[in-house]
């Protein structure tokens, strides 16, 4: 669970993750933990963790951002084709540097994808981890979206890389049609095949991430191809003016003048 607050000074404002009900305090404070490692332009690791005594949280430099969800609902309907391909870009990119470092993300899913102007932020890392341990089934479990959930981490497999591909390839059809499971026929054409494979109940039969950003097309001639740790970082070439619609952008404009007015109805002080 997210929200905006501030420090109790006044001198900061975070964004502010606690666990769901039901979630063991442990695992979540471990996942945070392990996320402040996290490298990439495209995620949001824990910056700060609760101490001793303070309760169980985690905060991370506020930046203005709308969950995906959310983002859907501003707009309108689902999300244009070139935030889509740029979108899928971003996460798919970002996913391979996770993978990179030997670690699995196990929490893609519509709700942990945040949309800033400049790109988005994949959040939630560990949520599957965090909600139950290896062999217990997962299904139905708070912090789990049901949809994005692999179908042999719902039966309580450990998370791997392929799982990973398919949660996102069930927020990239969010994302399209407002659906994380749709119908192939109502997926748009430029991303029928791409999302079908990974939604695949097989792991085998996932594409690699590579096979990802090149299945999403429309990168730009002369995007960068910087390296780390194996991932093309074709994604910054997408992130200029105009990769939101403009609904988007006014209502994390609107986010940001609340915020700087201390009048966000989601603020609350960070706990001491």
């Amino acid at each position: 669970m997210r929200s905006v607050a501030r420090t109790p000074d006044g001198d900061r404002t975070v964004i502010l993750s606690r666990p769901h009900p039901g979630t063991d305090p442990h695992r979540f404070m471990a996942e945070a933990d392990a996320s402040r490692y996290l490298l990439g332009s495209w995620v949001l690791p824990a910056a700060e963790l609760a101490g001793p005594g303070q309760g169980v949280w985690h905060a991370a430099p506020y930046v203005p951002v709308l969950p995906l969800p959310t983002a859907l609902a501003v707009h309108g309907s689902p999300l244009p084709e070139h935030t889509v391909r740029a979108l899928g870009v971003a996460l798919a990119e970002a996913l391979g540097v996770v993978h990179g470092q030997g670690l699995v993300h196990a929490g893609v899913s519509p709700g942990a994808v945040l949309l800033a102007h400049d790109g988005p932020r994949l959040t939630g890392f560990g949520a599957v981890r965090a909600a139950a341990p290896e062999g217990t089934d997962r299904r139905g479990l708070p912090g789990v979206d049901p949809c994005a959930l692999p179908p042999e981490q719902a039966a309580g497999g450990k998370p791997r890389p392929l799982g990973d591909v398919y949660a996102l390839g069930a927020t990239l059809a969010y994302a399209a049609t407002g659906s994380t499971a749709p119908e192939r026929e109502a997926l748009p054409a430029y991303l029928r095949s791409v999302v079908a494979r990974c939604l695949a109940r097989d792991p085998a039969e996932r594409p690699a991430l590579s096979e990802v950003v090149e299945g999403m097309g429309a990168v730009p001639e002369g995007a960068p191809d910087t390296h780390g740790f194996g991932a093309p970082d074709r994604a910054t070439a997408l992130m200029g003016p105009g990769w939101l619609p403009a609904r988007t952008v006014a209502a994390l404009a609107h986010q940001s003048a609340e915020v700087l007015a201390a009048a966000s109805p989601a603020s609350a002080p960070l706990p001491a």
